[in-house]
């Protein structure tokens, strides 16, 4: 063994040592240890790679990011996955791909229409109105709490030109009826799939059924990696768009580290450059730096060979508070989702009918104080939100489901880190806010 290789052997045997150190004999009390919705779920894999990757120190994407890309589009069944630095870079670099004029006449333009949900993540919505595009949106069923998709025709204009939209807390849309609208009618349609890595529909992945979709890599996730998400294709022209936009808006695709990939670096004509102009140096996008480090990476590539096992968890603890929630159904709407769908849920979303004889804040108030996390659903209605209140948007109808979501549902979480101590506990204080509302 080389040298290097024994120090480095000796130091990952000491981050063994530090992780089982510091996290042994960590106990569970009732109503003192906080019950969180989401977060990080690791071991000492994750330590020692991203150790591996500082001694490297090759800091910006390298080859555990190549790595990461290959192994994330195996298990998804896709040709192209490409790292960026968050789930909200991937979503914009999604719409801004879209306008991209290498995409001719398909290519989006100012005032075109998206038509998108104003219930969920800000991040859904922001892409659309940064790119000066005009969202268009319809309202959410109740217990999918997925948009209407049956309505998606009636939403159309001469400018609808894509939809975007989320599969909420991993429950996914109704995407046998949206892919065929989108098909029939030439819409670019998006995924995101942050929320939803590993759900299935018909048996095959969300996030493989848009021309583009997005993942997101942020602690609460499936996996993560800290900050970090992934925009996702098997469309040649659009992966070579979204590389473009991600690393500057530059021309040249070659990786970090490399040059003259095309053989033709030094012997191109590009708009009012001199000929041979360096093809590192020529930019066709005004682009952005939304790269990933290698670090982040390495910590994903741990996190990916645990993902199957993530998944199995996160169905597991939903049919348990499923299960167990089902004899409050007088009080609440459970979960809903469509027979084609087996969600890798993100979390367990109740909504307290208007029937009840309580609010959502009595149980949200009694679960809090006991140390269990809840979450709105994200922004509730967008629209509500002081962010949005001057943008220019259509909508079909009122949005009735939408405000009764803001108003009404909260969720809980199933995330891999909940152990059997911690499922039971909040059973039984649900059960005791029962026994005490009489």
């Amino acid at each position: 063994m080389k040298p290097e290789n024994k120090i480095k052997k000796k130091i990952f045997q000491s981050v063994k040592k530090l992780y089982k150190f510091k996290n042994a004999d960590k106990k569970f009390l009732s109503g003192e240890t906080l019950i969180n919705y989401g977060g990080r779920v690791y071991n000492e894999r994750e330590l020692i790679n991203l150790v591996n990757a500082s001694l490297d120190f090759w800091l910006t994407a390298g080859s555990y990011a190549s790595q990461f890309e290959k192994g994330l589009a195996k298990f998804l069944g896709l040709k192209y996955v490409l790292l960026v630095n968050s789930g909200s870079s991937a979503n914009l670099l999604a719409i801004s791909t879209l306008m991209s004029p290498l995409l001719k006449e398909r290519r989006l333009r100012p005032g075109d229409e998206v038509i998108t949900t104003a219930c969920g993540f800000p991040t859904t919505l922001n892409p659309i109105i940064q790119n000066n595009l005009t969202p268009v949106f319809i309202d959410v069923d109740l217990g999918t709490y997925n948009i209407q998709a049956d309505k998606i025709e009636e939403a159309f204009s001469r400018r609808t030109k894509a939809i975007f939209i989320a599969h909420t807390l991993g429950n996914p849309v109704d995407l046998g009826l949206i892919s065929k609208i989108a098909a029939k009618h030439r819409l670019w349609f998006i995924e995101d799939n942050c929320d939803a890595l590993g759900s299935r529909y018909n048996g095959r992945y969300t996030g493989t059924f848009g021309d583009i979709s997005t993942c997101s890599f942020y602690p609460p996730h499936h996996i993560t990696m800290g900050e970090g998400g992934a925009v996702l294709t098997d469309n040649l022209l659009l992966r070579r768009i979204v590389i473009s936009l991600r690393d500057w808006g530059r021309d040249c695709w070659c990786e970090t580290g490399h040059d003259n990939t095309c053989g033709k670096r030094f012997s191109q004509k590009f708009g009012g450059l001199p000929y041979g102009y360096d093809h590192k140096y020529v930019y066709s996008h005004i682009g952005y730096n939304l790269k990933i480090t290698d670090l982040q990476a390495a910590i994903g590539v741990a996190q990916l060979e645990k993902l199957p096992r993530f998944i199995k968890i996160r169905i597991k603890n939903f049919n348990y508070l499923y299960n167990h929630l089902k004899k409050y159904e007088e009080f609440f709407i459970l979960p809903k989702w469509l027979k084609e769908a087996e969600p890798s849920w993100f979390g367990f979303p109740i909504f307290v009918r208007e029937s009840a004889p309580f609010r959502r804040k009595d149980i949200v108030f009694y679960l809090e104080r006991h140390k269990i996390a809840t979450r709105m659903l994200f922004g509730g209605n967008l629209l509500r939100q002081p962010a949005y209140k001057n943008i220019k948007y259509r909508k079909i109808g009122d949005l009735k489901n939408t405000d009764l979501v803001m108003n009404n549902l909260f969720w809980i979480g199933v995330y891999p880190g909940l152990t059997a101590q911690m499922l039971s506990f909040i059973e039984e204080t649900i059960d005791n806010f029962f026994k005490e509302l009489k």
